[in-house]
């Protein structure tokens, strides 16, 4: 009868004996073992990896390292205080000695130095001669390269954040001079504005004064003229009181002389025109000193008052003016018109002195008596001898008023040119004095308008001057410090150092998974091969095993970085599958290498596996690497399983997640056909096939 099962397929048969190719795994402990370690390698291979290197920054604080405070000053131990509290590194304060000792034998991988000067050096920064400082590093690459290489790192951090603090240190101390400038200019621009209104109010008082000057100097040449024209007048007055007291004086004395009167009065009768002429002249003379004598001490007084009036504000002046500073403009000047003014007063007091003295009332009355007696003796001429006998009498009191109008008269003149003398004096102080205060004047004007000036540059440019206050000064000081900052943004940011390289390792521990599961499986199943089985069967025969080991191996990887490590996977479904790809063609390529070369397909599977090792670029970018591995870079299924990995991982466009999964896939198919072909050549028996040279 015959059978009701339906035939099986190739695949079916592929599939099958797959199934028989792991079941002889399940006998025994050894090869359950066998297959255990076999799905557990790709674990240990790329977990241990990944964890040993999971967060090598985050552990820095383990790192032994030497501190050496030398600095005198406080900003070393500020520095050295403010690491010690931070842990960037295991901070061990030791000695210079100690740290090199340490260094040379590995106790610590690194040293910092704060040099002695360190606080001097900083602070010279706001002198006139600043400095560089320098914090001394020193590393030992024979205790460990990478470690000198995190660690120049992170000290370029710590001097960064130095300098910005000794900037900003500096920069505060500008913007304090800053403010201290603005107020200064701003004291600087209030005194200005003072010394422009009191500028100005001497200019004002300066004018007055120099036009009371100038009407003292027109007044004081009025009166010294009408004083030379005094003095002449009365030298004048006192040569005719002189010619007539010695014509009354002799007059008297023949009036008085016995025997003589008779020839008096025969004089008279034979010259009666020389006697009225002489009469007519003391009359004139009499008059002259009648009418000015009076005058005299109010002109004194006038002149006295004046003079002592422009010689209070002269010095009044030049106190006002020129205590402060005696050779500022005009002072020298001054000081000649002030002297040239007191002068002047003097004379004039002098003369008023003299003036006030006299009884120039008496004078006056005599003199008007004597212009009188002149009057009627020049009347009474004609028959002056017929009254000479009335007027002997008269002839006595004639001579005496006569006498002393010539004394008076002397006096008077005397005191006339003196007054002349020192009115010219305070004429010609007047004069200097009134030049003075023009120049005075001048100088007060060029200087109201100069400090006028200089209080408006300064108030421009104290608006210009900045004055920060405390906050004001912290931001800027900040800013100026650091002025450039680095706006960095992470796209697709990796948490840590192990989820950066996870790309790189799983991938590895699915390959060495892959190679160490084919040293188990055969690659084809002689049994197949010997019975003449389609080559399709016999490729899915070997093929499949390796791919269903594939799947725990994948499985049991991710859980543990997920669960155990904490990875996070931005795509954790595209990843199994993408890795369930990766690992179909790496299958394909291993299968391929063992069944085509046997024994030496291990070794090149081994070499292989170092090729894509170096190209992939999964420690550093591969354009850093030397040209070779660049130009394999793209034709090997490791590059693209890396690069695919970062995304479905970190995030990011998944567009060569898609071309990853096209090379991958036509690898598999590649491979896969490469494989069918070596099973149909194995199933034609050599002398080779049955005493093979090398045996693994």
């Amino acid at each position: 009868m015959p059978s009701s099962r339906k035939p099986r397929t190739p695949r079916s048969f592929g599939a099958a004996a797959g199934r028989l190719e792991l079941a002889r795994f399940g006998r025994g402990r050894l090869p359950r073992a066998a297959m255990a370690a076999v799905v557990l390698l790709p674990l240990l291979y790329g977990a241990l990896y990944i964890w040993s290197m999971w967060d090598p920054y985050g552990s820095l604080d383990k790192l032994p390292v030497a501190l050496v405070q030398q600095d005198r000053g406080p900003v070393g131990r500020d520095l050295a205080k403010e690491l010690e509290k931070r842990r960037t590194f295991d901070w061990h304060p030791v000695s210079a000695e100690r740290a090199a000792l340490g260094l040379a034998k590995g106790d610590y991988y690194m040293s910092l130095t704060v040099p002695g000067d360190f606080t001097s050096r900083l602070e010279a920064n706001g002198g006139a001669e600043p400095a560089d400082t320098a914090l001394k590093v020193r590393t030992n690459d024979s205790n460990s390269y990478l470690s000198g290489i995190i660690a120049r790192s992170a000290f370029k951090e710590i001097r960064g954040a130095t300098s910005v603090q000794a900037s900003r240190a500096y920069y505060d101390k500008i913007f304090v001079s800053f403010g201290d400038i603005h107020r200064q200019t701003t004291k600087a621009a209030g005194g200005a504005d003072r010394l422009t209104d009191g500028a100005k109010e001497a200019h004002s008082g300066s004018s007055k004064l120099k036009d009371g000057a100038d009407r003292l100097n027109s007044g004081l040449g009025s009166a010294t003229s009408g004083a030379k024209t005094l003095a002449d007048g009365l030298d004048e007055l006192h040569r005719g009181a002189a010619r007539a007291a010695a014509g009354t004086a002799e007059l008297n004395r023949l009036a008085r002389a016995d025997g003589r009167t008779q020839a008096a009065i025969d004089l008279l009768r034979r010259r009666p025109k020389e006697v009225r002429a002489a009469a007519d002249a003391v009359a004139a003379a009499a008059g002259a000193v009648h009418d000015h004598a009076r005058e005299l001490p109010a002109l004194t007084s006038t002149a006295r008052q004046a003079t002592a009036t422009a010689s209070a504000q002269a010095k009044d002046a030049y106190g006002k003016l020129c205590t402060a500073d005696p050779a500022a403009t005009g002072c020298p000047q001054l000081a000649g018109a002030r002297d040239a003014a007191a002068k002047a007063a003097t004379a004039a007091s002098d003369a008023d002195t003299s003036m006030q003295s006299q009884n120039l009332d008496q004078l006056a009355a005599d003199a008007g008596s004597v212009q009188k007696d002149a009057v009627r003796l020049a009347a009474a001429a004609p028959h002056l001898a017929d009254d000479l006998s009335g007027a002997l009498a008269d002839i006595g009191r004639l001579n005496t008023g006569v006498q002393q109008l010539s004394t008076g008269s002397a006096k008077l003149g005397k005191g006339a040119s003196g007054l002349h003398t020192g009115l010219v004096a305070l004429s010609s102080g007047a004069a200097g004095l009134d030049s003075g205060l023009g120049t005075l004047d001048g100088g007060l004007a060029r200087l109201a308008d100069g400090s006028g000036t200089l209080a408006e540059g300064l108030h421009q440019g104290a608006a210009k001057i900045p004055d920060y206050d405390g906050t004001q000064r912290a931001d800027r000081s900040q800013v100026l410090s650091d002025p450039v900052q680095l706006a960095m943004k992470h796209l697709n940011a990796t948490a840590n150092y192990g989820t950066g390289f996870a790309p790189y390792f799983v991938p590895l521990a699915l390959w060495v998974g892959v190679m160490v599961g084919y040293m188990l499986l055969r690659p084809l199943n002689p049994r197949l091969l010997s019975a003449n089985a389609p080559a399709r069967r016999v490729w899915l025969a070997g093929y499949l095993p390796a791919v269903a080991l594939a799947v725990p191996q994948i499985a049991v990887l991710l859980a543990v970085l997920h669960f155990a490590l904490g990875m996070a996977f931005a795509h954790a479904a595209a990843a199994f599958g993408f890795l369930l790809l990766t690992c179909a063609a790496f299958a394909a390529v291993l299968q391929f290498l063992n069944a085509r070369f046997g024994p030496a397909g291990r070794v090149l599977g081994l070499a292989l596996l170092m090729v894509q090792l170096t190209s992939a670029g999964g420690t550093y970018p591969v354009q850093t690497s030397p040209g070779f591995f660049n130009a394999v870079h793209p034709w090997l299924p490791m590059s693209w399983a890396v690069a695919a990995m970062r995304r479905l991982i970190s995030g990011g466009d998944l567009t060569v997640v898609g071309q990853g999964c096209a090379v991958l896939a036509a690898y598999l198919v590649g491979f896969a056909a490469l494989t069918v072909l070596t099973a149909r050549r194995k199933q034609m028996w050599s002398l080779a096939r049955l005493h093979p040279e090398l045996t693994l």
